[in-house]
């Protein structure tokens, strides 16, 4: 079979309208890009329909060698030359500014983009449990919330979000969640999700405290906590809980990630995924999606076209949708992250 030409790395962006047709250009060869104008004559190659059912953003591939025509899927990322590294040294990175932590646990960098750090944040406390919000609407989310909690011994109160969809993520500790009335096992780095009218208590087995965020889509601007467990556990889902695994990793270039909690799991409002990022600076990008990223070890920058500010380990970097911006790691041994994204289920497309 022929290879189609690579009209450009990255994916199109997009805003198609309602009822409108659209031809993608699939042999790369268009001048009219990424929509055909013919140049295919010849070529084995043909284009591809797509006809808009609403108003949306849609990212068109543009490398061609996307699994999902016409759209992108990330396949760019691991073509030759498809991974691009920005230096972090040159003239026009040295003039972007850098926004010192300070005591608030929140750096901003501009459009609704910020830094959290959880270790100077200040926790509400509910017997055993503490927390505080990290991601809500008043911060400038609008498709997802998340909280930070610690819980010290002994249970956590119930927990409740509604006809939400919940991630929970550990990052310290050990016991079981307790799920409508199913426990479940946790250690660090499990991911558990909760169903939309569930509840979910956090059970510790450990000296050492617990350590987790909770997020939530839709998301919400605060907790609830019921007075009694519902004994409602979803038995349409069973597969409540994930973990890192090696043989689950997808390429992206010198990066890699694995999704753990996705629709595979019933959640149908968010994906989450763990990902590792090499001593390196990402490509300045976009994305469609809204995304939240927790930094667990190694340290780095987090940069966006105005401002950049480091982080370290229990930081969380909040990326509006559509917001330019790049992740740089500066630690030897390397970064590992856990993101949560919505809308969305591919943490690799961009443009």
């Amino acid at each position: 079979m022929q290879t189609p030409k690579i009209a450009q790395r990255k994916g199109f962006y997009y805003e198609v309208k309602a009822g409108q047709r659209y031809f993608w250009c699939a042999c790369g060869r268009s001048a009219n890009q990424p929509f055909c104008d013919g140049s295919h004559a010849g070529t084995g190659f043909t284009p591809v329909l797509f006809e808009a059912k609403a108003d949306e953003d849609v990212i068109f591939c543009g490398c061609k060698h996307t699994g999902t025509r016409p759209f992108c899927d990330g396949a760019h990322n691991n073509l030759p030359g498809g991974h691009s590294e920005d230096d972090p040294d040159s003239p026009a990175n040295r003039a972007i500014p850098t926004v010192p932590h300070g005591a608030d646990a929140e750096v901003p960098l501009g459009g609704n983009c910020y830094v959290f750090s959880t270790s100077r944040a200040k926790l509400t406390r509910r017997g055993a449990f503490a927390y505080c919000p990290v991601i809500c609407r008043a911060k400038g989310a609008q498709f997802q919330s998340q909280f930070y909690a610690e819980i010290a011994s002994g249970s956590s109160p119930v927990i409740g979000a509604g006809g939400r969809h919940t991630i929970l993520f550990v990052t310290q500790g050990q016991g079981e969640i307790e799920i409508s009335g199913r426990r479940i096992t946790f250690s660090p780095c499990t991911a558990v999700h909760v169903r939309p009218q569930e509840c979910f208590r956090v059970h510790s087995a450990a000296p050492e405290s617990v350590k987790l965020f909770i997020s939530s889509g839709p998301g919400m601007e605060v907790l609830s906590f019921p007075d009694e467990m519902p004994l409602n556990f979803d038995e349409r889902y069973t597969n409540r809980r994930a973990e890192i695994d090696p043989r689950r990793r997808q390429e992206m270039g010198e990066r890699f990630f694995q999704i753990l909690i996705n629709r595979e799991h019933g959640c149908t409002e968010m994906t989450q995924f763990v990902g590792n990022i090499p001593r390196s600076k990402a490509e300045p990008h976009r994305h469609l999606y809204e995304e939240a990223v927790i930094f667990l070890n190694g340290a780095g920058v987090v940069w966006t076209e105005h401002a950049k500010t480091a982080v370290r380990p229990g930081d969380v970097l909040f990326l509006p949708r559509k917001l330019m911006h790049s992740v740089q790691c500066t630690a030897d041994g390397g970064m590992d992250v856990v993101g949560v994204i919505c809308p969305g289920d591919n943490p690799s497309i961009s443009y």
